[in-house]
């Protein structure tokens, strides 16, 4: 297996530290994970198919230290798990003829993600492509202190997004999209660091939509090369 293929699978979870404890499920030639943020505020599933690694559920409870054992690796690893009856406690990883081994956590320490009891309506669906990720990316960094960022349909129906939204005069970034349809009844704010690693993670995706609710939910699913990743974000109160 290529190492760029394992590490684009925890990209797309961790989130740049946002998600360390998860639970990697192996079955049926399919790796997943189902994950939730620190403060709850996302979360998220993500699918590597054509992963061919024996059925078995392992439990990392420090993402950041796999990232660093995988870093001293080349490019081309074999992994395999070391076991206690039926349990796995570590998993080895190898390149040629270095490898690392990396303890695996007792699965009841690691949090369940809790599955979705109920799904809004999405009435606003904007489109995000390439060069959206770019400048939201770009704005973001600009304005590093900022921790949100507002979708409003102005008096023209036109959709923004806005990093740095206020009602009184702020250094913002505004950034107009194109959406297939909007019902928003007034602006709604979301966590601009966790939508930036978001779209880092799935840089690669040239098309995806953003789905965004009026009962404070968006939802955003990316689909490229053999990953399969959806992430729900619940609205922070709004700006002033």
């Amino acid at each position: 297996m290529q190492k760029v293929k394992l590490d684009r699978f925890v990209q797309k979870y961790n989130l740049n530290g946002q998600a360390e404890q998860v639970k990697w499920k192996s079955k049926d030639k399919k790796l997943s994970t189902s994950f939730i943020t620190q403060d709850k505020s996302l979360l998220g599933k993500v699918t590597l198919d054509n992963f061919d690694f024996e059925e078995t559920e392992l439990g990392i409870y420090d993402t950041a230290q796999l990232k660093s054992l995988l870093g001293v690796l080349g490019d081309k690893i074999t992994l395999d798990t070391l076991k206690m009856g039926d349990r796995a406690i570590s998993l080895k990883i190898k390149n040629e003829a270095v490898s690392v081994d990396f303890n695996l956590s007792d699965l009841s320490v690691i949090p369940e993600a809790p599955k979705m009891k109920h799904i809004p309506n999405f009435g606003t669906k904007i489109k995000i492509d390439s060069h959206f990720i770019s400048n939201f990316v770009k704005g973001k960094s600009a304005l590093s202190e900022t921790d949100s960022f507002t979708i409003l349909q102005d008096r023209n129906n036109n959709v923004n997004v806005i990093i740095g939204y206020s009602s009184t005069n702020t250094n913002r970034v505004n950034i107009p999209v194109n959406t297939e349809s909007c019902d928003l009844v007034e602006p709604i704010s979301f966590n601009a660091e966790l939508f930036k690693e978001i779209l880092i993670a799935n840089k690669e995706c040239e098309t995806a939509t953003l789905e965004v609710s009026n009962e404070g939910l968006a939802t955003i699913n990316f689909k490229v090369d053999d990953y399969d990743s959806t992430y729900y974000m619940v609205a922070i109160k709004s700006v002033d």
